[in-house]
């Protein structure tokens, strides 16, 4: 989709379906289009989310071979899925979809018209043939039944479908690997699994990427209690950080032994207000950077990135906007309420005489002779949020200044941005930043989903921020290059060996990933 823009006003959407629907015009034209912006560059573009769309009959082979006929079965049948991705949705009525608050899921896609398009999402050597055309050197490649088998409630069925979908990865990417990277599945309900699927894949099936979950939903107990029939509809969400359900920190542990550094994708929708019985549009919208968001906040503020300062982490897909506002909202929630700033607002401090004397001259005939009871009152609410074991909650997150809010946002943290959202913008420009910080984007092209119309056009739909004058030349260098090298060798200094952009990783790396701040 072609983005035509004066500063950061977005295509209309007229404009965007006049080219979509011109594209059967254009084919001729089309496969050198990004091959031409790729020979323009003077470095490589590495897709950091792009996707196989797995074909579901050869994916319940592996799944029969791993878990067996029966966990097999199960998966098929959608029995083993948690409640709130609604599977049960095509089955129901209308009036029943109402009833149970079951959300319409995705639907229509992949691209289908262009049947080339099709092939290329299933098939990894047609994939890799036509890498040039779409002006890529190498493409880190997830896995979309992925987005689907780490929220498997069943966890027999959970942990077979995720070694499943990795055997799977490992087999069809053999010999395209030094364009393509697949990226292991990894389940998150509990540690150990975590733990033994990372084991798995990276030391067997030598995978060197990494998916986790974003989040799980976990259980409310008091609502298992009370009705174990209706406790599936009620569940809150776990992000590994603050509040876990488990102690994270050994599959944080396990990243930095096995030299992986966590990415983070999960489907936003089917929970808060994603969750329309109509509308699946409606449910996308704003969906991947609600599950980024949420994760984010869970480790920061679970003191995550503090703890283990090796680590760097990226949550794909959601765009920077997201980021750019919970890292201002950080700072700026840092500043009034650290512990030092909240005796500010401590009930204890409020001068008893001076706000009688203030309410008999301001307060009218309702307030007078109330003026100590009103006051009372009020410090009385006011201190019925106290609690003395949670006084500071910075504490968990380990950050004792603005200053380590900044260091972590711009240089542990990475946002995954698709190449034509006009807010990749908020990355580099550092009006109103605080600190002038910039934020690191990392591209993905997402190939293999409906929201690439035409592959072909990769290359050239995210160098048009460029050429319309959204981002610079240095910026687009840092999203599709820089920034990707910088994060995914970070805990395996040979993660591009063998691969088509490896020289140029080595120089980048030679010379310390030194942008300008």
């Amino acid at each position: 989709m072609e983005i035509l823009v004066q500063e950061l006003s977005p295509v209309p959407a007229h404009a965007k379906r006049a080219k979509v629907n011109c594209m059967a015009t254009l084919q001729t034209d089309v496969p050198s289009s990004s091959a031409a912006i790729r020979a323009r560059l003077n470095h490589p573009i590495i897709d950091s989310d792009g996707h196989q769309v797995e074909m579901a009959p050869v994916f319940l082979d592996y799944l029969a071979e791993v878990g067996g006929a029966s966990v097999a079965q199960r998966f098929k049948n959608g029995i083993a899925f948690d409640s709130f991705l609604n599977f049960e949705w095509r089955d129901l009525k209308p009036e029943e979809r109402r009833g149970r608050c079951a959300m319409k899921p995705v639907w229509w896609a992949g691209p289908t018209r262009n049947t080339r398009d099709l092939a290329t999402s299933f098939f990894p050597k047609l994939f890799h043939e036509r890498m040039e055309e779409m002006g890529l050197d190498v493409s880190v490649v997830y896995p979309t039944l992925g987005l689907i088998t780490i929220l498997i409630a069943d966890e027999e069925v959970r942990r077979a479908a995720c070694r499943a979908l990795n055997r799977m990865k490992a087999d069809m990417f053999a010999g395209f690997t030094d364009r393509l990277i697949p990226v292991a599945t990894i389940p998150m309900h509990t540690p150990q699994e975590a733990i033994d699927e990372l084991e798995f894949a990276v030391r067997d099936l030598k995978l060197r990427a990494v998916m986790m979950a974003s989040l799980v939903p976990r259980a409310i107990k008091e609502a298992i209690r009370i009705s174990p029939q209706a406790a599936r509809y009620s569940y809150w969400i776990d992000t590994f950080g603050l509040d876990s359900e488990y102690d994270y920190d050994p599959v944080w542990a396990k990243c930095v032994e096995l030299g992986v550094s966590p990415t983070f994708h999960s489907l936003g929708y089917g929970w808060g207000s994603r969750t329309s019985t109509t509308n699946y549009v409606h449910n996308h919208l704003g969906s991947f950077a609600s599950s980024a968001d949420a994760v984010c906040r869970g480790l920061f503020m679970g003191g995550v990135p503090k703890r283990f300062p090796q680590l760097k982490f990226a949550f794909l897909e959601g765009g920077v906007a997201w980021a750019r506002s919970l890292y201002c909202d950080l700072v700026s929630h840092w500043e009034k309420r650290n512990s030092e700033a909240l005796e500010n607002y401590n009930p204890a401090h409020i001068n008893t005489a001076e706000f009688i004397d203030l309410a008999a001259r301001y307060g009218g005939w309702r307030v007078a002779g109330r003026a100590e009871i009103l006051i009372a009152d009020h410090r009385d609410r006011m201190a019925r949020g106290e609690d003395a074991a949670s006084f500071d909650e910075w504490a968990p997150s380990g950050i004792g200044s603005a200053a380590e809010i900044c260091e972590i946002f711009t240089q542990r943290f990475y946002f995954g941005c698709e190449g034509d959202d006009p807010l990749n913008a908020l990355a580099s420009d550092i009006k109103g930043s605080p600190f002038h910080a910039k934020l690191n984007a990392l591209y993905g092209s997402d190939l293999g989903h409906w929201d690439v119309p035409e592959m072909a056009l990769a290359a050239q739909e995210a160098h048009e921020l460029v050429e319309h004058g959204v981002i610079s030349e240095d910026a687009f260098r840092d999203m599709v290059f820089t920034n990707a090298v910088e994060f995914w060798t970070s805990g395996n200094r040979d993660f591009f060996n063998g691969t088509a952009v490896q020289a140029a990783a080595d120089s980048l790396l030679a010379n310390g990933c030194w942008k300008p701040q």
